[in-house]
């Protein structure tokens, strides 16, 4: 089973106990923490994925993270951390956030980026995904300077890519192929 379909499984189940529990939003403010927290360290990423650090440690390393968290968050950790799946932490949480917004009506859009977008943009992007998905979206911008120009679009299962570093890679290979 790949780990996108294994985190998947995780967060549904995470979300089935915290709507089970009425704590659907304070598990999903716990759980854009962890992306936000993971995606920043370098150093916790590297933990996370190491197979020399212990289990244990690394559990007592995130819940002393992620301390005042609610309890299935903690026990969502303690349970990847015994499965020996610790390591797609990250992806669990981030499927949550996707779930979570499905289940209000919302949806994610994440915008890749080389430059912030500005208000106007971030408007005109809201009205496509809108009429795309038929859902409300919220947008999370990304700066990827290696792009180089234009944006890669994320929502849900849904990917579009318009970015510059995509359009060469795809003429690069046009010239490989037609040598």
């Amino acid at each position: 089973m790949s780990d996108s379909r294994a985190a998947l499984r995780y967060a549904k189940a995470i979300l089935d106990l915290a709507v089970e529990n009425k704590a659907t939003d304070a598990l999903e403010k716990d759980m854009q923490a962890i992306v936000g927290t993971i995606s920043g360290s370098n150093e916790l990423r590297k933990m996370l994925a190491s197979p020399v650090i212990k289990g244990s440690a690394k559990k007592e390393a995130l819940l002393a993270i992620f301390k005042g968290s609610h309890l299935i968050t903690e026990e969502a950790i303690s349970l990847l951390v015994a499965n020996k799946r610790v390591g797609m932490l990250n992806e669990v949480a981030l499927k949550y956030i996707i779930l979570n917004e499905k289940l209000k009506g919302q949806d994610v859009a994440y915008v890749t980026t080389a430059v912030p977008l500005t208000a106007d943009l971030e408007k005109k992007v809201l009205v496509q995904v809108a009429k795309l998905t038929g859902n409300k979206a919220s947008i999370e911008n990304n700066i990827d300077e290696s792009i180089i120009g234009g944006f890669v679009l994320r929502v849900g299962d849904l990917q579009y890519d318009a970015s510059i570093a995509n359009k060469l890679s795809n003429l690069k290979r046009e010239f490989t192929n037609s040598l």
